[in-house]
């Protein structure tokens, strides 16, 4: 019976002249697997076996640090910026040659130059290193001035003096015979009949109550502050607003006065105070463009006249060392000391 069922089978399947063309899997590309080994590490490509010799301890790059590639790179980089810091040649010990090419400096302008048109064009009026008498000093001052407005006419005078030593910082007063130019606000803080006589010689404010209510507010609206020598404790405590603003009185600079009248009057005349600073240098203006030159001789005479008279007897060697007149932003012009 199964040999008949197995006849069956064979003749019921068909049969066909051509072959069926099968596909076989295309091959597996060949994986490496590396196993690690103590002595030497072992790469299977299939079925075969290579031993290859284990990398030694120098050439070994880690995964972080001084021995990984960013590491390793970085350490080159760094080799490489000192040589070309210390003038190497890439790849060379040898010292660099070829010397960089020197940068050609412009010179510096002088300070003349640097300063405006108008101003270069009025110093050429003046001869450099000349020394001018008073009357051409004056005429100059005038022709120089190269501002639009009424310009003031200052005098800078260096004297041979010390002003760390008391007898020889210079310091007083001087009525200008032709006045100062400026409208001056007077204030005088004094009582009764003298606040009275301030305001009649024209002081624009005059009294006690009014004179400290503007301190407390720290109200200062007026140019100069007159006092009487009874009223001066009551301004001790207005000495941090009043001394760096150069308004607290003083007698040197009369404007600690019994006679409160006189010192108005003189005030509003054109009395001025100088002083020396630290360099030992006085510094004043002496009027305006607008005086003219017979009025700006005047001012600076008595001024030269006042200075010389406050000559320290203990000063050994030259008091006038130096003299010179300028106007507000023109050109100075340099006095001669002999005919001072």
């Amino acid at each position: 019976m199964a040999e008949a069922k197995k006849k069956v089978r064979k003749e019921a399947k068909p049969k066909s002249d051509k072959k069926v063309a099968t596909k076989k899997p295309a091959p597996k590309p060949a994986t490496v697997k590396k196993a690690v080994s103590k002595e030497n590490s072992i790469t299977k490509v299939d079925d075969n076996v290579v031993e290859e010799p284990k990398e030694s301890v120098d050439t070994a790059v880690a995964k972080a640090g001084k021995r990984s590639v960013k590491g390793i790179k970085e350490s080159e980089e760094k080799a490489e910026k000192e040589a070309r810091k210390a003038g190497l040649k890439e790849g060379e010990n040898e010292d660099k040659t070829a010397a960089k090419p020197k940068k050609i400096q412009k010179p510096a302008r002088s300070k003349l130059e640097r300063q405006s048109k108008k101003l270069r064009e009025a110093a050429k009026l003046i001869e450099k290193g000349k020394e001018y008498s008073l009357k051409e000093a004056t005429t100059l001052a005038i022709k120089t001035s190269t501002t639009k407005f009424d310009a003031t006419v200052e005098l800078h005078i260096n004297l041979g003096v010390d002003p760390k030593q008391a007898d020889q910082n210079i310091r007083g007063t001087v009525a200008l015979p032709a006045g100062t130019g400026k409208s001056l606000r007077l204030a005088v803080i004094a009582e009764g009949a003298d606040a009275a006589a301030a305001i009649k010689a024209g002081a624009d404010i005059a009294g006690v109550e009014d004179v400290v209510a503007l301190l407390d507010k720290e109200s200062i609206t007026f140019d100069v502050l007159i006092a009487t020598p009874s009223q001066m404790p009551k301004l001790g405590k207005y000495a941090r607003l009043l001394g760096p603003r150069g308004l607290m009185p003083n007698p040197k600079s009369g404007t600690v006065a019994t006679d409160v009248a006189k010192a108005v009057t003189e005030a509003k005349a054109g009395k001025v105070e100088y002083r020396v600073d630290s360099t030992g240098i006085v510094h004043l203006g002496v009027g305006k463009v607008s005086f003219g030159e017979a009025k700006l001789e005047q001012n600076i005479s008595a001024v030269l006249s006042s200075i010389k008279a406050a000559k320290p007897a203990s000063l050994k060697g030259i008091y006038l060392k130096s003299a010179f007149v300028s106007t507000t932003m023109g050109p100075s012009i340099r006095l001669t000391v002999a005919d001072i």
